[in-house]
């Protein structure tokens, strides 16, 4: 999609990972590997490989503002991907930023919850999100945790994830698409989606794997096909299909035993 010459580009607002298998770096992938250019603001630096993050760093919120403000200054933005942002002042910078930008779309990956299940931001944080973000997304990403989080109940099954759909929609956001890895169960890996419309199921097999970065790529994918035109119902269809892809075809390149997706899996399908 273009609007004149210029192509329409993906901006990522998110944290770095040194290791590449997440956040900004998974992002920028996963835009190239469906052909769109992409942007990025650094929210956030992280030393990390893939056993561990030894280091955060959060740069001041100007310099944030200042990176978005110089990529909607110059590029036609279609979509803007939201991963971690580590404060309650960065949620609200950001929230600032989009209020005054407008953009088409914002695809937020609410990044709450570590591997370890340890929870990421504070208290503050976390109201900030719910009550500046969450009203601002075209529609939210969260996995089982981060949505236990947000509405503050456990999601113990299907018949809760289900409902839990219709709680995270009252909070404002556009539309909500829930991953349901955490749920438990042995069976196909199911995701909700409900845009107040439909209540549509996308439908992977489960992967037996302990993977890195799926929930940036996912909403990456997300972003990347609204920038092509797809609406989004369709655009998150495509987007599960894709990380399952891209899991099933992963590597691990460090010592840890995570999987790192093959962003460009689908380039050996053609």
């Amino acid at each position: 999609m273009s609007t004149g010459s210029r192509p329409v580009c993906a901006l990522t607002i998110a944290g770095s990972d040194s290791g590449g298998g997440a956040g900004i770096q998974a992002d920028l992938k996963t835009f190239a590997a469906h052909g769109v250019h992409g942007l990025s603001a650094l929210a956030a630096l992280t030393a990390q490989h893939t056993r561990a993050v030894t280091a955060v760093h959060v740069p001041p919120v100007d310099f944030l503002r200042a990176q978005i403000d110089a990529c909607f200054a110059d590029f036609e933005i279609g979509a803007v991907k939201i991963g971690m942002l580590a404060n309650a002042r960065v949620i609200r910078a950001v929230a600032e930023a989009l209020e005054a930008h407008r953009p088409r779309a914002v695809v937020l990956d609410p990044v709450m919850v570590a591997t370890s299940g340890a929870k990421l931001l504070a208290d503050e944080a976390l109201d900030a999100l719910r009550s500046r973000l969450l009203p601002l997304a075209t529609v939210v990403t969260p996995n089982i945790p981060e949505a236990e989080l947000l509405l503050g109940h456990p999601i113990a099954d299907e018949e809760a994830a289900e409902a839990a759909l219709v709680e995270l929609l009252a909070l404002d956001a556009g539309a909500v698409l829930l991953k349901g890895g955490h749920l438990p169960g042995h069976g196909d890996m199911v995701d909700r989606f409900d845009d107040g419309q439909a209540l549509i199921e996308f439908v992977n097999p489960r992967l037996d794997v302990e993977g890195h970065g799926t929930g940036c790529t996912l909403a990456s994918a997300i972003a990347a096909n609204l920038c092509r035109g797809m609406p989004l119902r369709e655009a998150c269809s495509a987007a599960t299909h894709y990380v399952h892809g891209a899991l099933k075809h992963g590597y691990a390149p460090g010592r840890g035993p995570v999987r790192v997706l093959a962003h460009f899996w689908q380039r050996g399908q053609e």
